[in-house]
């Protein structure tokens, strides 16, 4: 859940022959699925998709660190270990020291050191501790309440079985919604194994779960650098199964795969990539010709921005600064690095708590609509000193740099909600001169000799997921959305994807917000004959070009 830096325009090749296909069988599409009490036919839904091809070029490349480099130790406190740097900056590029700092009350013995059975007998998993399963169900069906929509799509496929033979290869975040994804998966006929996008936001009692059902997670909170690769490596690297489907959020699978086991990589049929940086990474090999398997870019899916980008960072970032500071945010002056959809939301929440908040953009049109929205654009070095909080919202590197914590105010609080934790260059307060103290669970001090304290929260990591929880509803929106495209991909005939990246179509972002409508008990006004044919629509959709923009609420 993270925001680019830079509005990238998008590209869209796509021959004729196909976007007239692609009107025809949306309309079929349309009259099977809008309806609310229509069935929906999985054997057609592949020809429903006429996903598009997209090209965006990547000005600031994404680096991949190939050799490991040893970072500096900060005053170390028992049980702290140095960690090497990865060949990804994604999710693990800066020093953890997650491993001595876990919350749980199990005991500090390393699940890898562990041997672990659930109650079919088998041992193809990794997690902190299985006998959590019964407590971790009970959080899955919590979620399930909240996640009507992917529950129906899960009851009205669950009879074709359209990802039967699908064996599905995931590194998301592993919580109570994202098992309800993946045990949707396994229903409609996949076969899953998964591991943990980020260190931080593993809920361990749902990986034990899911364990406990047969779903082969390698995860837990608190992992160190060495565990995370371990976990994807265990993922992909079993024998007698070899993945065939990829879902990613941030790209280090995809790499992993890319990289060190090439074979299998040529072999995948797809793959469904959901953050700002995943979907850079992918673009990046699709310029060099080095992509060979189709991919799906959910994150620029408008139910992924508008929704999840938008809407959930809006709740989840007051969660997360809550509980880990108890800090009253009213008359607080907050800068927010980037006002993408994810900076729209945190500045929304935080205005609403009486903030005064502030705006750093590289993009004028960014920077224009946060002047309309009643934002003040600045740079970050004219208000560092004054400044009581820096939120990053950017998807990039080093937007707050050492100078500049090093000139902030006693008591600032810094912390990340972009999906990388690149944006604060963290690695640079690992010097003697400074201490870290924890405070509590993903709050640290950092201390000055002078006594100045910098509170950073999670690390630089992403903040929400890390440090509370999201909202189930808004996450049940990009789970369908990112079903839906595993199907498609899956299902799709030899020939109707290239070796590209491509956007799926908005006849389908169309049918996921219509899914969840009756949450709300919301009722669709319907099109007279005379009024579709004025406008030059369908009856049923889709209502905008794919080069439409939605606009943000504020």
């Amino acid at each position: 859940m993270s925001e680019p830096a830079v509005e990238v325009k998008l590209e869209v090749k796509q021959a004729s022959k196909e976007v007239k296909e692609s009107e025809n069988v949306a309309e079929k599409y349309s009259a099977m699925t809008v309806s609310k009490n229509s069935e929906m036919n999985m054997g057609d839904l592949s020809s429903a998709f006429s996903a598009v091809p997209t090209h965006k070029p990547v000005k600031k490349q994404i680096q991949f660190v190939e050799d490991k480099q040893e970072f500096s130790r900060f005053p170390t406190k028992a049980g702290r270990r140095s960690l090497s740097r990865s060949i990804s900056q994604s999710s693990t590029d800066s020093y953890s020291s997650a491993a001595s700092y876990t919350d749980s009350s199990d005991d500090e013995t390393s699940p890898r050191d562990k041997t672990q059975v659930n109650s079919k007998g088998s041992s193809d998993f990794c997690v902190k501790n299985i006998k959590q399963a019964e407590f971790g169900r009970r959080e899955i069906e919590i979620a399930e309440q909240d996640m009507t929509a992917l529950i129906s799509l899960r009851k009205r496929a669950q009879s074709e079985k359209p990802l039967a033979g699908a064996k599905i290869v995931g590194c998301t975040h592993i919580t109570a919604q994202t098992a309800v994804l993946i045990e949707t998966l396994v229903a409609l006929g996949a076969q899953c194994r998964w591991t943990a996008c980020n260190i931080y936001s593993t809920q361990n009692e749902v990986a034990a779960a899911l364990s406990e059902t047969g779903v082969a997670v390698f995860a837990w909170k608190g992992e160190s650098e060495d565990d995370f690769w371990w976990c994807i490596d265990r993922c992909v690297n079993n024998e007698g199964w070899q993945p065939n489907m990829i879902l990613d959020d941030g790209g280090d699978l995809t790499h992993w795969m890319y990289k060190k086991y090439p074979n299998v990589f040529k072999k995948i049929r797809g793959i469904v990539e959901e953050s700002v940086t995943g979907v850079h990474r992918l673009y990046q090999l699709s310029k060099a010709g080095k992509l060979c398997v189709p991919a799906m870019n959910v994150n620029d899916s408008v139910t992924k921005q508008k929704f999840d980008n938008l809407y959930c960072c809006r709740e989840s970032i007051l969660d997360g600064l809550k509980r880990t500071t108890d800090v009253m945010f009213g008359g607080k002056q907050v800068v927010i690095c980037g006002y993408g959809e994810v900076g729209k939301g945190c500045c929304a929440a935080l205005k609403a708590l009486g903030s005064v908040v502030s705006i750093t953009e590289i993009d004028p049109i960014c920077a224009l609509q946060a002047c309309m929205d009643g934002f003040r654009v600045v740079k970050l070095n004219e208000v560092i000193r004054q400044v009581d909080v820096i939120i990053t919202c950017t998807g990039n590197k080093n937007v707050v740099t050492r100078d500049q914590l090093d000139r902030m105010k006693n008591g600032s609080i810094v912390c990340n909600m972009g999906h990388s934790n690149t944006e604060i260059d963290v690695a640079s307060l690992r010097t003697p001169e400074l201490t870290w103290e924890r405070v509590r669970s993903q709050v640290d001090h950092v201390i000055w000799p002078d006594g100045k304290r910098v509170i950073l929260l999670a690390e630089g990591r992403l903040l929400n997921l890390s440090c509370s929880t999201v909202p189930t509803f808004v996450l049940s929106i990009t789970a369908t959305t990112q079903a839906l495209a595993l199907i498609e991909l899956y299902n799709a005939p030899e020939g109707r994807y290239k070796q590209d990246v491509y956007l799926l179509p908005k006849k389908m972002d169309e049918y996921v917000a219509s899914l969840h409508l009756t949450t709300f008990d919301a009722h669709l006004t319907e099109l007279s004959d005379d009024q579709a044919k004025y406008l030059g629509l369908n009856k049923n959709g889709p209502f905008k070009p794919n080069y439409y923009r939605y606009s943000s609420t504020k």
